[in-house]
């Protein structure tokens, strides 16, 4: 009797742009639903912040992010570290290039944030003050921007960076960092001390809100980390021609990195 044939799987494709399109996906989603709650709120509730309506439809909003904020940005920056590699020089060259893909879509998922909360949300909210003329240090646009993109990007950031520095040796072997890649999310955590300047500033000057006052220049300083991120995609695209090609042992370092 002729034994059946048991089919083998295919291997999996290493470059898939599956898990980016998700969590992409899954941010848009997040940030267009904030950006509707705006437009269908602000206007109505979110001008007077001594009005009932402001605590039912703003309040809520702001108590909600940070109690659930902190609690999901603990319990991501747990997971990754808790699933660490511990024994990175055992890995094979084809499971070095699918963790960096995975760094792909934890970069290009923080990127994505950081555009959110440092240019879409912000536009915003200037436009608002301008406009509005602010009561409050919580408006509509600041609960949006400072308790939810904000900490959004942080985390993704953060999270990004434990990533690369506990599964992808040529990062963090021999005491190594990426300095671009502590540079790129360092520097818009940074922004946070801004905003109390900023906010500090706005309350005892009473400054219009143009982007060119001296009160926001902190935040272009800090922007320019964004030049980092070429640095971080170059040392990813060289490690994986490293380990494609055999010019180093996965898990270990390349010569030119010694």
């Amino acid at each position: 009797m002729a034994m059946a044939e048991v089919a083998i799987p295919a291997p999996r494709t290493q470059l898939s742009f599956r898990n980016v399109f998700l969590g992409l996906s899954a941010l848009t989603v997040v940030m267009v639903s904030l950006r509707v709650y705006q437009g269908a709120f602000a206007w109505e509730t979110g001008l007077d912040s001594f009005h009932p309506d402001f605590a039912t439809y703003w309040m809520s909003v702001f108590y909600g992010a940070i109690v659930l904020g902190p609690i999901i940005t603990v319990a991501v920056w747990a997971y990754i570290w808790k699933t660490r590699d511990r024994n990175p020089t055992a890995m094979t060259a084809r499971e070095e290039v699918r963790r960096i893909f995975n760094q792909f879509v934890w970069f290009s998922s923080y990127t994505f944030s950081l555009y959110w909360a440092a240019s879409f949300f912000p536009e915003g909210d200037a436009t608002w003050h301008q406009t509005v003329i602010r009561d409050a240090s919580l408006t509509p646009s600041h609960i949006i921007m400072f308790y939810i993109a904000f900490p959004t990007y942080i985390m993704l950031g953060v999270g990004s960076y434990l990533h690369a520095m506990t599964r992808l040796p040529h990062m963090y072997n021999l005491n190594r960092f990426s300095f671009p890649f502590l540079a790129a999310v360092a520097a818009p955590i940074l922004m946070l001390p801004n905003v109390g300047f900023n906010e500090w500033g706005h309350t005892f000057w009473v400054m219009e809100e143009l982007f060119v006052a001296p009160l926001h220049w902190g935040f272009v300083v800090l922007g320019w980390a964004a030049i980092a991120f070429g640095g971080i995609t170059a040392q990813l695209i060289t490690r994986v021609v490293d380990v494609t090609r055999g010019g180093c042992k996965p898990g270990q370092l390349a010569p030119h990195d010694a």
